[in-house]
C-alpha cells in the first residue's frame, strides 16, 4: 500500500511535497488502523501474485483482478476475504490517482459468479455465553499471568467489547463506583472519529467482572496506562498486549474448559453477551447501549439464535 502512497506525490512541485506527504498520512487515517492493517496485507498478497506472473499490480488491469480471484478462490479463501481484497485493490488505486480496474463489469461478474458456485454463508464462531465464559474463567491460576486472562475474559464479555477495544483500554478510561465501572471507549469500529462512547460493567454474584479488574490491577501494579497487558518471561508486565492475543486466551481457556478451541475467537466473548442476554430476554435496544451496535438488523441474528426453539411453530405437530 505504501507505492499508493508514494503514488500521490510523483511528478509535483517540490515545494508541495512535504504538504502533500502529510495529505497521504491524513488520508491513510480516514480507515481505522485494523483496516488497514488488512488492506496492506491484501494488497501484498495481490502484488505478490503479480510479480510471479510479470504483470502491473498498480495500475492493474482488469483482467488481472478477476484472474486473481479466479486463482484465490481455487485456494480455497472465502468470498467474504476476496471482498476485502478487492476493497484494497480499488483503495491503493483510488489513493494513486488511478481508475479503479475493480469497476470493471468484468471483475464484478467474476465475484457474482464465485458468490453463486461457493456460497457466501459466514462461518460464525461459537458465542462464549456467560455458562461458557464462567466454566472457561473456574480454577485460573492467581499468578499474573492467570489473574489478567480471568480479568479479560470476564470484562470482555461483560463489556460486549471487540477485541481491538478492549486492549485499547487504558486504566484512565475506568471510573469505578459502586454499581460497577463506567468504561469509557474512545476509538471503535462505529465511531471511527473518536468521539467517545460510555457503557456501564456491572458487578456480578457468580464471577464478578469488576472484581476481577481491579485484582489484576492491584497485583500487577497498573496504575495508569493500558489495562491488558503481556507477561514476560519471570513474570513481569510488559506492554500493552495485542488484539490478536484475545482470541489466543478465548481459545486456550475454551480447550481448558473442554471446549473446541477451533470453534471459538476473541469475537465470541462479544457474541457470547449478546447471546446470553437476548436468552435473558434484554431489550434490543439495551443490548445496543452495551455492543455499540448501529443496526438493529445485525442484532436480530443474535436475537434469533438465543430464541430459535422459543414458541417454534413446529412445536406439538409431531
Amino acid at each position: 500500500m505504501s507505492q499508493a502512497i508514494c503514488e500521490i506525490i510523483t511528478d509535483v512541485p517540490v515545494s508541495l511535497v512535504p504538504e502533500l506527504t502529510r495529505a497521504a498520512e491524513l488520508a491513510r487515517e480516514e480507515k481505522s488502523r485494523a483496516t488497514r492493517r488488512a488492506y496492506g496485507s491484501d494488497f501484498q498478497i495481490f502484488d505478490a501474485w503479480c510479480q510471479a506472473r510479470g504483470v502491473s499490480a498498480l495500475p492493474a488491469m482488469a483482467e488481472t483482478v478477476a484472474a486473481f480471484l479466479a486463482h484465490d478462490v481455487e485456494t480455497g479463501t472465502r468470498p467474504a476475504t476476496l471482498g476485502r481484497r478487492i476493497a484494497a485493490i480499488r483503495y491503493a488505486h483510488k489513493l494513486a490517482g488511478h481508475p479503479p480496474p475493480t469497476d470493471d463489469e468484468r471483475v464484478k461478474a467474476t465475484m457474482r459468479g464465485i458468490r453463486r458456485s461457493v456460497g457466501t454463508a459466514p462461518r460464525k464462531k461459537s458465542p462464549a455465553t456467560a455458562e461458557r465464559v464462567i466454566a472457561m474463567t473456574f480454577g485460573t491460576r492467581t499468578d499474573l499471568k492467570g489473574l489478567r486472562d480471568r480479568a479479560l475474559l470476564l470484562f470482555g464479555f461483560a463489556g460486549a467489547f471487540r477485541r481491538s477495544e478492549l486492549v485499547a483500554l487504558d486504566c484512565e478510561d475506568l471510573e469505578e463506583t459502586e454499581q460497577g465501572f463506567k468504561v469509557t471507549i474512545r476509538h471503535s469500529k462505529t465511531d471511527q472519529e473518536g468521539l467517545g462512547q460510555t457503557i456501564a460493567i456491572v458487578r456480578g454474584s457468580v464471577a464478578c467482572p469488576v472484581s476481577a479488574v481491579r485484582a489484576w490491577l492491584d497485583a500487577a501494579g497498573i496504575t495508569d496506562g493500558p489495562v491488558f497487558r503481556s507477561i514476560r518471561r519471570g513474570g513481569h508486565v510488559g506492554n500493552r498486549l495485542a488484539s490478536q492475543s484475545v482470541a489466543e486466551i478465548v481459545k486456550d481457556y475454551a480447550e481448558r474448559a473442554g471446549f473446541d478451541p477451533v470453534l471459538f475467537a476473541g469475537h465470541s466473548l462479544r457474541a457470547g453477551f449478546l447471546t446470553s442476554a437476548a436468552k435473558r430476554g434484554a431489550s434490543i435496544f439495551k443490548m445496543m447501549d452495551q455492543s455499540r451496535h448501529r443496526s438493529v438488523e445485525t442484532l436480530r441474528g443474535y436475537v434469533r439464535d438465543a430464541e430459535i426453539f422459543k414458541e417454534h411453530a413446529g412445536a406439538g405437530l409431531l
